[in-house]
């Protein structure tokens, strides 16, 4: 993104929080849902500000996004230039599956109170103009590592490079100071996984289990961290923003790890899933799929600030 750009993007790069919901909703059939949404999107900034103001250290806040095939009708606007449906990637073991969703809601505070009275007063404000196909609730797990006992995010850009790598730029006017998301809910096989050797799990991962130390891959096959680093035909490096976290209810035998990529480009993240559930070689998946098995998969896009807030006009 151009610094010189006025255009202000939602709060994509927010730091990451102790709690999030990950709400993704559906229109209704109600005649008027799509204008009632519309309308609801153009004043999340308010609500943010009501409920974020009995306390500014909560760092509230939240990112709206839209789906294809609900941009024409929500927005009335000219469609991002690489805005599409979640697009299956079915591997010769795993897939990658394409759910329902037309908006979604990422919001994240660092008390679990203000998430739950900002998600109230959006499904108040929404009614019956949509139904929700998906709420997770997700949490900070100790240092920040996912449910297989990892750090997760390692890999995110830091200062200026997290705009850079999340936020489309001049080269497309519909979509500048947006950014494509794509979500997947990846429930865990704890038992199968936490029978693996730790040296096993490392090799898996790229990782150390304990601190966080990058290895090389030691067998032909890529592990999780090599399979995910995208490097273009001209041998540069593309990056993602990743927002993970771990959720779960073990009373009902539900847990694992809520992905969340925010992406300039959108193919870089659609690569990466290739990459995962077919293989590098075609064959090599991702051993993480093994104990990870991802039960939803949508692409959305969260255009601007300025956008967002032109939909109350």
């Amino acid at each position: 993104m151009n610094e010189s750009s006025p255009i202000e993007p939602q709060s994509v790069d927010a730091p990451l929080s102790r709690s999030a919901v990950f709400l993704t909703v559906a229109l209704s059939d109600a005649p008027d849902a799509a204008a009632r949404v519309r309308a609801v999107l153009g004043d999340v900034g308010g609500l943010v500000r009501s409920v974020g103001f009995r306390d500014l250290d909560g760092l509230l806040s939240c990112v709206v996004a839209i789906g294809a095939n609900a941009w024409d009708a929500v927005t009335g606007l000219p469609r991002p230039a690489d805005l599409h449906p979640f697009v299956e990637v079915r591997g010769a073991k795993h897939s990658a599956l394409a759910t329902q969703g037309d908006v979604f809601f990422h919001i994240r505070a660092e008390r679990g109170d203000l998430c739950f009275e900002l998600e109230r007063l959006l499904l108040a404000a929404l009614g019956d103009a949509v139904t929700v196909v998906d709420e997770t609730v997700g949490f900070r797990y100790f240092e920040a590592r996912d449910l297989l006992g990892f750090v997760d995010g390692t890999e995110n850009p830091m200062g200026s490079a997290r705009a850079e790598a999340a936020l489309v730029g001049d080269e497309d006017p519909a979509g500048a100071g947006g950014s494509y998301v794509v979500i997947q809910k990846y429930l865990h096989d704890l038992d199968e996984w936490n029978a693996l050797p730790v040296e096993v799990q490392e090799q898996i991962v790229g990782r150390t289990k304990f601190d966080n130390v990058e290895l090389d891959d030691t067998t032909p096959r890529k592990s999780h961290k090599s399979l995910t680093t995208i490097v273009d035909d001209e041998g540069v490096e593309h990056a993602i923003l990743r927002d993970n976290m771990p959720f779960g209810r073990p009373g009902h035998g539900e847990f694992g790890t809520y992905f969340i990529g925010y992406a300039r480009n959108l193919w870089v993240i659609e690569r990466m899933l290739t990459r995962m559930f077919v293989g590098d070689p075609e064959g090599s998946y991702d051993r993480i799929l093994d104990v990870s098995r991802a039960v939803t998969g949508v692409t959305f896009f969260a255009p601007s600030n300025d956008v967002l807030e032109s939909l109350a006009e």
